[in-house]
């Protein structure tokens, strides 16, 4: 029998398997099974990958997860195999109650791309109750002479199970005097009237024993019984009477204690004791008792306990008068509970992702999350929203299921954190709400250029500046972060000269000096540096470095043409020299000024800026000065001052402008006759003070007119007809002798 039912179990167990898209979440399926209760824990309910079609290897790869709403985790998912088991043991009685259909809710969520699964488990009641009275023993008390076909309602049984399991039938044991009538509720629970089918006699009979059996129609049936114990009474032959047969009546949920629910009212037209009528609950469950009481005296019900739509939304409780003598009649009273606004929504997130690119898609899919309200009506509709000027917006999926979805483009520069507010709000009045803080985080990606403080870097370097002077800072910056926002500088397009003398820090961009720097190379340098960032964006900025010139280069004197040699009879102006001074320093450092040394005959005379002749200014005499040496000084205007030397050597050609003068005037000689050839007369010495060939003198002599010279002997001849005497002038050593040769 027992595995029977478990057969039976197994074949129940999935019930249907409903599939709908939602087309905001790409594939969201809705999938039905059926379980009974009381199935110990591990007990397979499905393999989930079989019916999603789904590769096992999948359920781990996407991060499967199974996301419930209830407070206990009823079920697993076994991302290894796929299967959805039974993590604790259900009991459906403790679970629903007597709700039917007892579900159970739960979501399947993947990831990558992001599916939502929504499952639904019915819990199968199993007839696991028996039916029970709330008692053992229920005494009745009945008059004699009571006309036949007078009812009188039973204590209901109690039967945790529902549906065919619940409480089916009544019976009483077999008797002469009553029958049994069973009747069913609006609500589909049985319930049993005592039908007298033939008068009392206290005096024949005084107390009859019944046994009332209650039977649920589970297989196999369960069985209840309660003995009713009947003392006939002696003769009170009036009932009370209810005004009304049945009482109904609103109550507001949460109406506080003490609160008047409704007042019934009974008369009898009796009188003395048998006219006292007292009031008392009839057949009504525990539950009731802990929500109601009921004055005995006044019949007045008030509200004991927490009344709660959301737990029961009406009540029915069949109420007793009796009378002094034991007489009693029955009413009943329909309590229907009025929602209250009581509850808020409730959010819940099913997924999140807490972190997502600011250059995702529009409909990028960031949280899914529910909405639930236990109120009923307008209280229990919702309506979600988010706060307004964030680039995010809510698409409905399900009902009261929700996806946070991007909407506009994402900038993390402007804001790397978003805190969005949820807000859940019913229709009632007054309106409910709750909120849900979800923090998003924007992941940087590297849309943004590095920037430089200033385009253009203006800066002034002192030349000769030594070796890693700072030149400039150039600071750049990256809206973006992380690797994004790590920069470096380089050199851009610059010349070799730029590389030789100045160096870039890549990190912190400091340019310095690496080699000599010089006015006079360049005043000025034009620098391009380049920062990258850590995604190979690029900016570039200029830097001007302008050169401050140092005092730093003597003036230059350059000849360009020299008379080396000047006649000394060259007349004032005449140009000897014509000569350049140039500093290569600039300002003051640069400009120059030129000057020879006193007493000498010539002068400077300025042409062009920079350019100087030098002239004669008085008259030259080789004789007294035949060579001068002119010393041309030039001097800048630095602090301090720097000179340079240039001497020019310029000599005087002579002019035969002196006659040759012997150091005597008159010279005397005497001369013996008879005397040999070659006898020294005399020396004469004549001398110029010219050069060369002014300077050369030649001698001759102007002798008697007697006399004549014959200059291929150096021999003066004495012409006579008789004689003939030779004289010998020796040129080399200016002596005269007598003939023959010198």
């Amino acid at each position: 029998m027992a595995g029977g039912m478990e057969n039976r179990s197994r074949k129940r167990q999935v019930l249907s398997f409903f599939l709908c898209l939602c087309v905001s979440l790409g594939a969201c399926e809705t999938i039905r099974y059926s379980v009974p209760e009381e199935k110990k824990s591990g007990s397979l309910v499905t393999n989930i990958a079989k019916d999603l079609k789904l590769d096992v290897g999948k359920l781990s790869g996407r991060s499967a997860r199974l996301v419930s709403k209830n407070t206990k985790e009823y079920f697993e998912l076994n991302t290894g195999s796929g299967d959805v088991i039974i993590k604790e043991k259900i009991d459906r009685e403790d679970l629903c109650g007597q709700s039917d259909p007892c579900l159970l809710q739960f979501e399947i969520v993947l990831e990558n791309p992001l599916q939502l699964y929504r499952i639904e488990v019915q819990i199968e009641d199993m007839n696991d109750n028996s039916p029970k009275f709330s008692k053992n023993e229920f005494p009745l008390e009945l008059p004699e002479q009571l006309p036949v076909n007078s009812r009188f309602p039973l204590e209901r049984a109690q039967d945790s199970d529902i549906g065919t399991n619940g409480i089916q039938s009544y019976a009483i044991s077999s008797n002469e005097h009553f029958s049994l009538d069973v009747h069913s509720r609006g609500d589909g629970s049985k319930y049993a009237e005592l039908v007298l089918e033939k008068q009392l006699d206290r005096e024949a009979q005084a107390q009859l024993m019944l046994i009332l059996t209650a039977a649920d129609g589970g297989l196999p049936q369960r069985t209840g019984t309660a003995l009713i114990r009947i003392n006939v009474l002696d003769n009170n032959d009036n009932f009370p009477q209810f005004s009304q047969s049945v009482y109904k009546v609103q109550l507001m949920e949460n109406s506080p204690r003490d609160t008047l629910v409704t007042k019934v009212e009974a008369s009898d037209l009796d009188q003395g004791s048998n006219a006292e009528i007292t009031y008392s609950f009839r057949q009504v469950p525990d539950r009731f008792l802990k929500l109601f009481k009921l004055n005995q005296s006044s019949g007045e019900i008030a509200v004991m306990g927490l009344v709660d739509y959301e737990e029961r939304s009406s009540y029915e409780m069949n109420i007793q008068a009796t009378d002094g003598g034991g007489l009693y009649a029955h009413c009943k009273v329909l309590v229907q509970i009025e929602d209250m606004n009581d509850n808020a929504p409730e959010v819940k997130l099913t997924s999140l992702t807490g972190t997502i690119p600011e250059d995702s898609a529009p409909e990028s899919v960031v949280a899914l999350f529910s909405v639930r309200d236990r109120d009923s009506g307008d209280n229990g509709r919702t309506l979600c929203s988010i706060q307004d000027n964030v680039p995010f917006a809510l698409k409905s999926t399900l009902k009261d299921y929700y996806q946070l979805v991007t909407q506009k483009p994402l900038d993390r520069e402007k804001q790397a954190q978003l805190m969005l507010i949820l807000t859940a709000a019913d229709g009632g009045l007054p309106q409910r709400t709750s909120t849900a803080l979800i923090r998003v985080n924007v992941l940087d990606n590297n849309d943004n250029f590095p920037q430089f403080s200033q385009s253009v870097y203006k800066v002034q370097l002192m030349e000769n500046s030594p070796r890693d002077t700072l030149v400039i800072k150039v600071e750049a910056s990256d809206l973006d972060q992380g690797s994004n926002a790590e920069i470096t500088y380089s050199f851009g397009q610059v010349s070799d000269k730029v590389l030789e003398l100045f160096q870039l820090n890549q990190f912190t961009g400091e340019i310095t000096v690496l080699g000599i720097i010089d006015f006079e190379d360049a005043a000025m340098y034009e620098i391009e540096v380049l920062v990258t960032d850590g995604g190979g964006l690029s900016a570039h900025c200029k830097v001007l470095v302008q050169i401050e010139d140092m005092n730093d280069n003597p003036p230059e004197v350059t000849v360009t043409s020299l008379t080396g040699t000047i006649p000394e009879d060259s007349s004032p102006e005449t140009v000897v020299a014509l000569f350049s001074v140039r500093d290569r320093d600039s300002g003051d450092n640069g400009r120059t000024l030129c000057s020879i040394q006193d007493n000498v005959p010539f002068a400077l005379t300025s042409t062009l800026k920079d350019y100087y002749e030098l002239v004669t200014q008085k008259p030259l005499d080789r004789e007294k000065v035949p060579e001068y040496n002119i010393t041309i000084t030039a001097t800048d205007r630095g602090t301090p001052r720097l000179t340079s030397v240039r001497i020019i050597r310029v000599q005087l050609s002579d002019i035969n402008d002196n006659p040759p003068l012997f150091n005597e005037s008159s010279y005397v000689m005497s001369l013996k006759e008879n005397n040999h050839p070659g006898l020294l007369i005399g020396t004469v010495h004549a001398a110029d003070v010219d050069t060369e060939q002014n300077a050369k003198v030649t001698y001759s002599k102007y002798l008697m007119r007697l006399l004549s010279m014959l200059e291929t002997q150096h021999c003066l001849y004495e012409q006579t007809e008789l004689s003939h005497h030779a004289f010998c002038l020796n040129k080399r050593y200016h002596t005269l002798q007598t003939g023959g040769q010198c």
